[in-house]
């Protein structure tokens, strides 16, 4: 085995540093891959300030095993009101009101600002944009984080803001496939269900997605959504139909594919804490999203235990982590690039402040 359990998780913890307990966590396991939180996170508080972050996020990468490639270290800061950091740094519209404005250049230099601000942080990927197209008007969980409610102007949204951050060496990460813009349900306290058919799947919902992937995005999210008459057993992030049949093989998608987060009630009432992470696996998502230690620590020993029952495919798993090292091996790092005063500068920057502020 060619890789670390570590390898293929996205580690959420608490604190402003890395504690000795933390460090020693991603120590024994290999760990490479975080996510980050905001103040108003009910657990897990990484962010207080500009300079704290900076500090973190160099600590982050300071941490190694064998592996001499750059950490990821990803948070979600889309805009509107799902933006992780946001005293100090430069706030931006949501994606409604983005859209509404229907400019995709502005829309490009607004994500090159947020891709500039979240490299000089030392975030270099960022669960952003989202892909959904807000069909459902009574959606409790998308809603004014969708671009629209139709495909041409999601997929000229999405598109724009993929190419504003791929140029300013920040990873986007679109979301939440195979589209979360038709629910009734918020995934994060129950599993919804969807019947829009497969040809409406194809001509709609599918369409933004594989623009961003054509612009070069090389990162997806998957949903926890059931859609029974495609898939009657499993949800998307657990679903070898809708991950390897659809999206890899018919959409042709070669990048890593993330499940959202495997803490959220969609997954835990419906699926066990050792079981779902093996079911995620196989279906063909790369990297599990836990946003606690103690959560990410219970899937990793199972899936250590899955790999010696010879119950999950070394094969497929070292073909995971390779996609993901592959771009880890691309990205580049703000603190051997910039001075720290440089650094603070961009983020919340006045001219990127009086830019953005004509737009909320």
């Amino acid at each position: 085995m060619t890789f670390n359990i570590g390898d293929l998780v996205i580690l959420g913890f608490k604190g402003y540093d890395v504690s000795t307990e933390t460090q020693n966590l991603i120590l024994k396991y290999g760990v490479s891959n975080f996510i980050l939180f905001g103040p108003n996170h009910p657990t897990n508080k990484n962010y207080s300030s500009k300079d704290q972050l900076i500090e973190l996020t160099d600590q982050l990468q300071s941490v190694q095993r064998e592996s001499k490639l750059p950490m990821i270290v990803s948070a979600d800061q889309e805009g509107g009101r799902v933006q992780r950091f946001k005293n100090d740094f430069t706030i931006l519209p949501s994606a409604k009101k983005l859209s509404e404005m229907n400019s995709s250049t502005l829309a490009f230099e607004l994500a090159q600002i947020q891709a500039k601000e979240l490299y000089a942080a030392g975030i270099q990927l960022n669960f952003a944009p989202v892909c959904d197209i807000n069909t459902n008007p009574a959606n409790p969980v998308i809603g004014d984080r969708a671009f629209g409610s139709d495909e041409p102007t999601v997929s000229k949204m999405v598109t724009s803001i993929v190419r504003g951050h791929l140029t300013q060496n920040v990873q986007p990460c679109i979301k939440h496939f195979p589209g979360h813009g038709d629910t009734h349900t918020d995934s994060h306290y129950a599993l919804p269900t969807v019947h829009t058919p497969l040809e409406t799947l194809r001509s709609r919902e599918w369409v933004p997605f594989h623009r961003a992937m054509k612009s070069g995005c090389n990162f997806l999210m998957s949903a926890h959504i059931m859609l029974p008459h495609l898939d009657p057993e499993f949800p998307g992030t657990l679903s070898k139909i809708f991950l390897k049949k659809y999206l890899r093989e018919e959409l042709q998608y070669h990048g890593v594919v993330i499940s959202d987060d495997m803490e959220m009630q969609a997954i835990t009432n419906h699926y066990g804490a050792t079981e779902a992470p093996i079911l995620a696996l196989e279906a063909g998502c790369d990297l599990l999203c836990y946003r606690t230690e103690e959560q990410a620590v219970i899937a990793m020993d199972a899936i250590q235990k899955a790999i010696t029952d010879k119950r999950l495919s070394v094969s497929q798993l070292e073909a995971s982590v390779e996609r993901v090292r592959k771009i880890r091996s691309q990205l580049k790092l703000a603190k051997n690039e910039m001075k720290t005063s440089e650094r603070l500068s961009l983020i919340g920057n006045p001219h990127h402040l009086e830019f953005a502020r004509q737009f909320l």
